[in-house]
């Protein structure tokens, strides 16, 4: 098996683990496929990833993970709607982003969990 053949799995630093369990359920609407002690794993079509209890932080300098949606404009309302609050530099077209997935462009937002991760939503711009 090659890594091109392999499942994504992102691992991401909380240092409350009930607390972050709380609010990816009520802010993102994601139940965890598997809980053990320190950790939590979510499961999706084409991946998945952990949380994972640590005293450690992430810079969040940089986007840890993102989500490519189908509807970006109807999930932008519905995590604003759990009071999901999205970065300053706000919900924007990223021009030329990615042509290879048949588009000019990305529409694409930014929001942070508890402990200050940076998570990504994106849908290519097709005309």
């Amino acid at each position: 098996m090659t890594l091109r053949d392999a499942r994504i799995a992102a691992r991401i630093p909380v240092r409350d683990l009930a607390a972050a369990r709380a609010w990816y359920s009520e802010k993102l609407g994601l139940e965890p496929a598997e809980e053990r002690p320190g950790g939590l794993r979510y499961e999706f079509a084409n991946g998945e990833f952990a949380l994972f209890e640590s005293s450690g932080t992430s810079s969040g300098d940089h986007t840890q993970m993102g989500w490519e949606v189908d509807d970006f404009q109807a999930t932008i309302e519905e995590l604003q709607s759990r009071g999901v609050s999205f970065e300053e530099y706000g919900i924007t077209v990223v021009e030329g982003n990615y042509p290879s997935k048949g588009g000019r462009g990305e529409h694409a937002a930014w929001f942070r969990d508890l402990d200050g991760n940076l998570f990504g939503l994106g849908q290519p711009i097709r005309d």
